[in-house]
């Protein structure tokens, strides 16, 4: 199974692009292969790096990627190889991962401004994930669901702003920025280490006259209905993402995303081939061999069908138009009819006679239609010895 990309840069799913370059900017540095000689595994990371980032950079395919997974984008896309070889990003930008050097071995340089940011930017909620159900027959034509989420919701009391005057004071840890940092000498010059202020969380702020509902948090566990509309064709384990229907972020922060797992349910009659299905259909040896009408289930209701006259076992008959909806594209797939001889278990002693005087019949045999294995060899005997 591939992994997923977010996990890859180590960011979540409501990263923007800033916080998805610099990620990029970080590992591609610490994997690149001119730092990583003659070792395998950096450069399998290296690679992996890469096509994450050529998708989550791409807002076309970042929303492909999020509502499809994998099946969503191009899987060259993400090979980390193409036309840029080993050490190609297909489409990455190197000058985002050599930009790096300013912040690794420099004591400023802009960095100033980029704490402003991300202490303005708050803390984000975190993501959710769920499973929801669906049958084949909401598959096939894709469904539209009310979901009850139990989630982190911002609190009444204090509008979410965790004070109950909605007060709030520069933090005085990081004096506002909401970082810190820590800088030490190397041979290569002095390297500074950013980190989360410890106090703040990042924010920059802390709130005064704490909220005794929330207990300053500006966030509690409440419930809330989300519809989810899930298109035709989706498959097992294929995701939507509902952008900022997460978790509420602490004190105003933005919220997280809701995913959406599908998980197809067994379906009593049909099995999935892709965007056909499958029906097993039992007759009975008299209506196999003279032909006959029956009713068989489909995903859109019952149908009439004709089983022609002597149709073989395990013959494939197809119902135009009655499988599943493409995912990408018009149309649906086939519904196939796999018909099976039916053979009872328990016979009165008069079906059994009947079958005995059946057996008799010239006409009834295998070998009586030159399919027979046994009648095959005996007339090539008879054939050689004359």
């Amino acid at each position: 199974m591939k992994k997923d990309y977010y996990e890859i840069l180590g960011v979540g799913r409501s990263a923007d692009k800033d916080e998805i370059k610099k990620a990029y900017r970080k590992l591609a540095l610490k994997y690149h292969p001119d730092k990583n000689p003659d070792n395998k595994d950096a450069e399998d990371h290296f690679k992996e790096v890469n096509g994450a980032y050529e998708v989550l950079s791409n807002d076309d395919k970042r929303r492909r990627y999020d509502q499809f997974g994998h099946a969503g984008v191009d899987s060259s896309a993400a090979s980390g190889g193409g036309a840029g070889g080993a050490y190609g990003a297909g489409g990455a930008d190197f000058s985002d991962i050599f930009s790096a050097f300013n912040d690794m071995f420099s004591g400023g340089g802009g960095g100033g401004g980029q704490r402003r940011s991300r202490a303005s930017a708050g803390i984000h909620g975190t993501d959710l994930k769920i499973r929801l159900k669906l049958s084949l027959e909401e598959i096939a034509k894709g469904v539209e669901k009310t979901l009850k989420i139990k989630k982190q919701v911002p609190c009444k009391e204090c509008g979410g702003s965790g004070s109950k005057t909605g007060a709030t004071e520069t933090c005085p840890t990081c004096h506002g920025a909401g970082e810190v940092r820590q800088a030490s000498k190397t041979m290569f010059g002095q390297f500074v280490n950013i980190a989360a202020c410890p106090t703040c969380g990042g924010e920059g702020r802390i709130v005064k006259d704490r909220c005794t509902s929330c207990y300053g948090e500006g966030i509690k566990q409440g419930e809330v209905t989300v519809k989810v509309t899930v298109p035709a064709g989706v498959q097992d384990n294929n995701y939507l993402t509902l952008r900022g229907q997460g978790n509420s972020g602490p004190r105003g922060g933005a919220a997280g995303d809701l995913i959406v797992v599908i998980e197809e349910k067994p379906h009593e009659f049909f099995v999935r081939n892709g965007d056909d299905v499958i029906y097993s259909l039992a007759v009975s040896f008299p209506d196999i061999v003279l032909g006959t009408k029956v009713e068989v289930p489909t995903l859109d209701g019952a149908i009439k069908m004709t089983i022609p006259p002597s149709t073989q076992p395990e013959t494939m008959l197809r119902i135009p138009g009655h499988g599943i909806g493409h995912l990408r594209g018009s149309g649906r797939g086939d519904q196939y009819v796999k018909v099976n001889v039916f053979v009872p278990k328990d016979l009165s002693q008069a079906d059994k006679d009947i079958l005995k005087g059946l057996r008799k019949s010239p006409g009834i045999s295998p070998e009586a239609h030159g399919t027979g294995a046994e009648k095959s060899f005996f007339a090539k005997m008879k054939d050689i010895i004359g």
